[in-house]
């Protein structure tokens, strides 16, 4: 019994050396834990411009810095520039991870260089109630005329045969949403092999997307999205005010303000702060229009339509040329961009009144007084009727508006004579006989 103390402590000590070592490697191996690498989530939505392209770029460049399982993309476009379309295509068929397009929300579209977009994702998927198509090119410019129609209509085509086959979609209908602009539905999307299924909720993107496989040149892996966590990439300060320009509405908003100062400081030189803010809002407008499929005949109206306001305020046309840059305004407005993409019209009512407004009522307002008699100063004094009180020969007083002043004449004028102003020296004024007036 009397060795029974030492191996009890022995025990105790060898137990306690065991979970020191147990808890030691566990720590070990929760400091060096993998952490789940969430799949990235980002939105594009409105006109296909540089500035999604870059948004784009920077959230593809997020994902792959982090060895993310996919990049998901919420799309919802009318189109844009063809540009900024093939900047992005080129960037998703060389990306480092899966990229997973989802046409959404429901009634979102990706028309035009969205078509091309969704096609070139490694997986890509459509909400209930969205379709996709009308891949047709057109001209910025204008109407193109037949050779050059059919050299951007022939390009186009064999660029979305390209990408169709690259992602193993439907070449033919590819071709046939450039050459004849069709679209499809979400549903009738799937059964012609365009996109890969319908979902409603980004869950069931990302479970329905697990398992398939990607491709970059001859390395094949597989998409492993089932149960990740997901986090956004949300634009930042500098990439929501480009995507703020580049609103049509905004873009025509930017370009009335620009000719409104500008104009309003060349009729008032030395204003300063309307020449400021106009030459500010004008290269903002310009930025926000190359970024748009601008026509050129509407940008043409509109100016014309602001010379017909112009020429109204300075020529007696009865209305006739304020109606003609009433109108000229409208269809410019109308006109203004080509495609889908829209100045709504309640912008383009507003801004017709307003332009209206201020060339007929302020700029008119300003020049009518700048040609009006001056009613103050030295120059208002000419032509004031007066009263001799002491004989001017040739200098005397005369009372002009209650007023006693100096006079001189070149004739002699009696006490009691009317008189009026002709010239100003200092405190002197140089007066004649007041001109009767002619009885009828």
């Amino acid at each position: 019994m009397r060795h029974a103390r030492p191996r009890r402590t022995r025990t105790l000590v060898i137990a306690l050396a065991t979970l020191a070592l147990l808890l030691a490697v566990s720590a070990a191996g929760a400091k060096h834990a993998t952490p789940v690498v969430p799949v990235y989530v980002t939105r594009l939505e409105g006109v296909v411009s540089p500035v999604m392209a870059e948004a784009l770029d920077r959230a593809l460049a997020r994902a792959e810095s982090a060895h993310s399982p996919a990049l998901v993309i919420e799309l919802d476009t009318p189109g844009g520039l063809e540009s900024s379309m093939r900047d992005m295509v080129k960037r998703m068929l060389a990306a480092k991870v899966p990229v997973i397009v989802w046409i959404e929300p429901s009634g979102g579209r990706a028309a035009s260089a969205g078509v091309f977009i969704t096609m070139a994702a490694d997986v890509a998927a459509m909400a209930p109630g969205t379709n996709i198509g009308a891949a047709t090119p057109i001209n910025m410019q204008g109407p193109m005329d037949s050779t050059l129609a059919r050299k951007a209509t022939n390009d186009a085509a064999a660029f979305a045969r390209t990408v169709a086959h690259q992602r193993g979609r439907n070449a033919e209908w590819a071709e046939d949403a450039v050459r004849h602009a069709v679209a499809a539905s979400e549903t009738e999307a799937v059964d012609l092999h365009i996109v890969d299924f319908v979902s409603g909720s980004l869950s069931d993107v990302l479970e329905r997307a697990d398992g398939r496989s990607w491709r970059r040149g001859d390395d094949t892996q597989t998409i492993a999205t089932r149960g990740r966590p997901t986090e956004r990439i949300d634009a930042g300060f500098r990439m929501r005010m480009l995507a703020l320009l580049a609103d049509p509405n905004v873009a025509y908003i930017l370009m009335l303000l620009g000719f409104y100062g500008i104009l309003f400081e060349l009729q008032n030189p030395g204003a300063i702060l309307p020449g400021v803010v106009g030459g500010i809002a004008l290269i903002l407008a310009f930025f926000a229009l190359s970024t748009l499929p601008v026509n050129s005949a509407g940008v043409a109206l509109i100016v014309l339509g602001i010379v017909f306001f112009i020429a109204e305020i300075k020529v007696t046309s009865h209305g006739v040329l304020a109606a003609g840059g009433i109108l000229a305004m409208l269809l410019g407005s109308l006109l203004l961009f080509h495609g889908d993409t829209r100045v709504s019209f309640g912008v383009i009512a507003g801004g017709t009144v307003v332009t209206a407004a201020f060339f007929l009522w302020i700029v008119g307002a300003g020049i009518r007084a700048q040609r009006g008699k001056v009613q103050t100063g030295v120059p208002a004094m000419i032509g004031l009727p007066g009263e001799v009180i002491e004989r001017v020969a040739p200098t005397g007083r005369v009372r002009i508006g209650g007023v006693l002043w100096n006079a001189r004449s070149v004739t002699p004028l009696e006490i009691g004579t009317d008189v009026e102003i002709v010239a100003v020296d200092g405190l002197t004024v140089e007066v004649r006989p007041r001109r009767k007036e002619a009885s009828s």
